[in-house]
């Protein structure tokens, strides 16, 4: 029996970002898609469905909070968990995200390759044991 693919959506307005997390994330069997800022990011979550998020909160156009805020308000993404990966490093805005904001994870660029593999397997092994919403088992 083979596992399901694991895929992640990162949205990044740097391409080079993406392709540093899917250096990473691929030695894990994990599928990156990358989306270049936040409408993009959206519509390729509709189109993935991922497993998980990768979001950068600096963007031009619409930044992540903006994203985020899309997602928990629409029915087939706010069950998705979220990692937000960011330059910001201040405290508060770290206590924003995590404790106000109820995202799942929250790194500091730059970040070792440990940390985000660290944080993304913790992520997607919580999200497994946790029902889904309609009572099945998550994947």
């Amino acid at each position: 029996m083979s596992e399901r693919v694991r895929r992640v959506v990162c949205i990044e307005d740097e391409q080079e970002m993406i392709e540093l997390v899917r250096l990473i994330l691929s030695r894990q069997k994990i599928e990156v898609v990358g989306a270049l800022g936040g409408a993009e990011g959206l519509q390729k979550i509709s189109e993935v469905k991922p497993d998980l998020v990768l979001l950068d909160l600096m963007m031009p156009e619409m930044d992540g909070w903006e994203v985020y805020q899309k997602m928990k308000s629409t029915e087939e993404m706010r069950d998705i968990p979220v990692i937000v990966v960011t330059a910001k490093a201040q405290s508060i805005d770290r206590v924003l995200g995590l404790h106000i904001a109820r995202v799942d994870d929250y790194i500091t660029k730059p970040f070792g390759p440990q940390e985000l593999l660290e944080s993304v397997q913790r992520v997607m092994s919580k999200e497994k044991l946790e029902p889904k919403p309609d009572g099945s088992e998550a994947a």
